[in-house]
């Protein structure tokens, strides 16, 4: 019983390294293309790159999470990040950047790994607030956001990333010591997980949900540094600073999204989320002065991060049985979000000079999941009326 209560601060401690590790490039990006020399479009690939990786893996990661255990994935996957850090630490070239920053994507997939493990150890009704607790993590982008910039100023940013070697083989080798080495596994083959879940329209609902609150925090964590410097002619060190407030905010507010989803009706929860996410986009689409964009960032740290807590509050209420899969592919769906967004905005700029369109983009994004959010909640309530059974006001999930 003692080696499980450690597994949650141990696993979030492990998400932790792992987004600091994620985000190495985006944080260290202005330091980056003082050496290489890097357009527009090449700056903004090398720090999105990161995303593909770490969105794909996700999915079989969840799987295997559900079959061999956290301790294990955890293990294995930190291991393997010692290649493209050291690799990143002596990149000369875009191609460089480009190969390092994509297999750096795996400490942004080991996400997968708590979501699906940590449930098991507690009952349904606290698994928002174990997931919100989990999800903080994020806070891991923070640190890196903050502090290696800082690091990169005296050392320089190559030495900088090295110090991650160290990071990462410790994570490992204390998910190996301390992990659950008795965990429940799951064996189902993937084929069947897949077949079983695919058709239900929640499970995409719900990615699509995840692509906009985990993309809007992926895509503002990648692009801030580099923007407030080039936009608003902020130093390096304020800028990585006002960027890693960003994550910190939607950091603390994750759990306290899942605590609300287990407390309140869920639904309603998201109702509130994609409407300031709404208005948030309509702020920052009209090229606002650096105070009202900074109050336009906060608004989207804020419901991205109740969004992101309270919708994997309801996955494990949806799917129980094919959690591992289930939890994959919305994570991949979330990280993926944070991947095309940075991409657009520059092709936009590029093409128009401003960046109004691409916020618009996420207004309106926003506005046609708030009318899912709305249409699924008069469905459940439609389900339970016709199943006479009494509405708590509490969201009533109908496990498959």
């Amino acid at each position: 019983m003692k080696n499980k209560a450690l597994q949650l601060p141990l696993q979030t401690f492990s998400l932790i390294a792992g987004f600091m590790v994620w985000v190495i490039l985006s944080s260290l990006m202005p330091f980056i293309k003082e050496e290489i020399y890097l357009t527009s479009n090449q700056l903004t690939l090398v720090t999105a790159i990161p995303v593909i990786l770490g969105s794909v893996l996700r999915i079989p990661i969840g799987y295997w999470t559900n079959r061999f255990g956290a301790r294990k994935l955890f293990s294995i996957s930190f291991m393997l990040l010692l290649f493209p850090i050291f690799y990143i630490s002596q990149a000369n070239s875009l191609t460089d950047l480009v190969i390092g920053g994509l297999f750096l994507g795996i400490s942004g997939a080991v996400f997968s790994v708590g979501v699906t493990s940590l449930p098991k150890y507690y009952p349904k009704e606290r698994h928002g607030f174990i997931n919100g607790i989990y999800g903080a993590g994020n806070v891991g982008t923070a640190i890196t956001t903050f502090a290696a910039p800082v690091i990169a100023t005296q050392l320089g940013w190559k030495t900088t990333v090295q110090f991650y070697l160290i990071l990462v083989l410790a994570v490992s080798l204390l998910n190996f010591l301390l992990g659950d080495r008795n965990e429940p596994k799951v064996v189902t083959p993937l084929s069947q997980q897949i077949r079983s879940v695919y058709k239900n329209q929640k499970l995409w609902f719900l990615s699509l949900f995840y692509f906009l609150t985990f993309g809007s925090f992926v895509a503002f964590t990648v692009y801030l540094p580099n923007f407030l410097v080039a936009q608003f002619g902020l130093t390096k060190i304020d800028a990585g600073m006002r960027t890693a407030g960003f994550i910190v905010l939607a950091t603390v507010f994750r759990p306290i999204g899942g605590w609300l989803g287990d407390k309140y009706n869920t639904f309603k929860i998201l109702m509130v989320v994609f409407t300031g996410l709404t208005l948030s986009g309509i702020l920052l689409a009209f090229n606002p002065t650096l105070s009202l964009y900074s109050v336009g960032c906060l608004t989207v740290a804020i419901f991205a991060g109740v969004g992101n807590g309270a919708i994997f509050k309801l996955l494990p209420l949806y799917f129980s049985k094919q959690a591992g899969i289930a939890n994959g592919i919305v994570s991949a769906m979330g990280g993926l979000g944070g991947f095309f967004p940075p991409l657009m905005l520059t092709f936009l700029y590029n093409l128009t000079g401003h960046y109004a369109i691409g916020f618009m983009a996420l207004s309106q994004v926003a506005s046609a999941c708030l009318i899912l959010v709305i249409w699924m909640y008069f469905q459940e309530r439609l389900t339970v009326s016709n199943r006479g059974v009494k509405n708590t006001d509490k969201t009533i999930m109908l496990v498959e």
